[in-house]
């Protein structure tokens, strides 16, 4: 089985940097994706508006959260490359707990939780 993960993060409100990010992501290095699958994200999307960012990821029923968005950071090196390059895009939301880069977002609405069994 399979469940989901929403997050949020803003990116620099310049729009070179948020090109520049965009370009980036046409190009994910193949050790990035790999170490996204191997920590249990079935499926990984990240939309934009504007400067801002929301993350939807389709993970693994046991995967969490806190523990595994940062694991493929500790055993994939070009993980953390990429990430520390990301960084230059990036900015917390106001709301992100001192922790989290990406703040995790709550289910507000699901359509499932109204199917009839």
């Amino acid at each position: 089985m399979s469940k989901s993960i929403a997050q949020v993060l803003d990116l620099k409100n310049d729009p070179q940097l948020i090109m520049e990010y965009e370009e980036y992501h046409k190009k994910v290095w193949p050790e990035v994706l790999a170490g996204i699958k191997e920590s249990g994200i079935e499926r990984m999307e990240i939309f934009r508006s504007d400067n801002h960012l929301f993350m939807y990821c389709v993970v693994d029923d046991d995967f969490d959260p806190v523990n595994d968005f940062p694991r493929q950071s500790k055993v994939n090196k070009k993980a953390v490359e990429w990430n520390k390059l990301m960084k230059k895009y990036q900015q917390k939301v106001p709301i992100a707990k001192e922790y989290e880069w990406w703040s995790l977002m709550s289910v507000a609405f699901d359509s499932n939780w109204f199917n009839e069994s």
